[in-house]
């Protein structure tokens, strides 16, 4: 048997694809973090599940690995993209660690906050961004700040994934004066809380508004760059087509 590593994504039961659900519903055994599990309590009640609390991923994943070596067919389960800041990369560690290459792996794609934040608010990320967490539980904070530098530079949209937590406010508050120094105070920022979950809340707010912005571990920020627009209550970033297209079309 083996490994299948699911994205789940964002939290709606409809947001989750076909091949995840046909992963899930295959599975003897199905792992993750206990707030992932909840989110799939209408799928198989019957299958097994074992949980485990937050920073307890290594944990998690030679749980699995141990239940694939008894030969059973487990399923591992991220939210979002199991491959985006998820549970794919750390699976391959461990079994590189362990020195095993009998445990078959299958990665299923899903949807990552990144969509998901985007599509509440409009079409933000329609040239090249970038996506930067902000947690420095694993990555130090100068790594962290620099990336973030280079890419606001360089005019990527950026996406930033866990941006404060409780205890952890420092990475937020040193990228928000990153970002003062290289865009104007109006360029649009959206602020995505639990997308498509029961406290799913999205606003589009002002770089100036963001330092006293409402975020928390469950919340995606898109900031726009200094062509990105609102319109009608969205956020747009144009890819370029009014300098080639005649984007009003002509009339017969």
């Amino acid at each position: 048997m083996g490994i299948t590593v699911i994205g789940i994504g964002p939290g709606a039961e409809s947001h989750i694809t076909p091949a995840a659900v046909a992963a899930i519903r295959r599975a003897d055994i199905i792992i993750g973090y206990k707030t992932y599990l909840r989110l799939l309590k209408n799928f198989v009640p019957d299958t097994p599940r074992q949980s485990t609390g937050m920073r307890q991923e290594v944990q998690r994943v030679n749980q699995a690995v141990d239940l694939a070596l008894d030969g059973k067919e487990v399923a591992l389960v991220s939210s979002g993209d199991a491959g985006i800041y998820g549970m794919a990369g750390l699976v391959y560690e461990v079994l590189r660690r362990r020195g095993d290459d009998s445990v078959a792996v299958e990665i299923i794609p899903g949807i990552s906050a990144l969509n998901a934040a985007a599509s509440l608010l409009g079409a933000p990320l329609m040239t090249d961004f970038a996506a930067i967490s902000l947690s420095d539980q694993l990555v130090p904070r100068d790594d962290i700040l620099r990336r973030v530098e280079a890419a606001v530079s360089a005019e990527f949209i950026l996406c930033l994934y866990n941006p404060k937590g409780k205890q952890r406010v420092k990475p937020f508050e040193l990228t928000c004066e990153i970002l003062a120094r290289h865009l104007p105070p109006e360029t649009p920022v959206g602020v995505v809380r639990a997308a498509y979950r029961e406290k799913q809340a999205a606003e589009i707010i002002t770089l100036a508004e963001l330092p006293a912005a409402e975020v928390n571990m469950v919340t995606t920020i898109i900031v726009g760059n200094r062509r990105t627009f609102v319109h009608n209550g969205k956020m747009v970033t144009p890819r370029g087509y009014a300098e080639k297209y005649n984007l009003a079309g002509e009339r017969a």
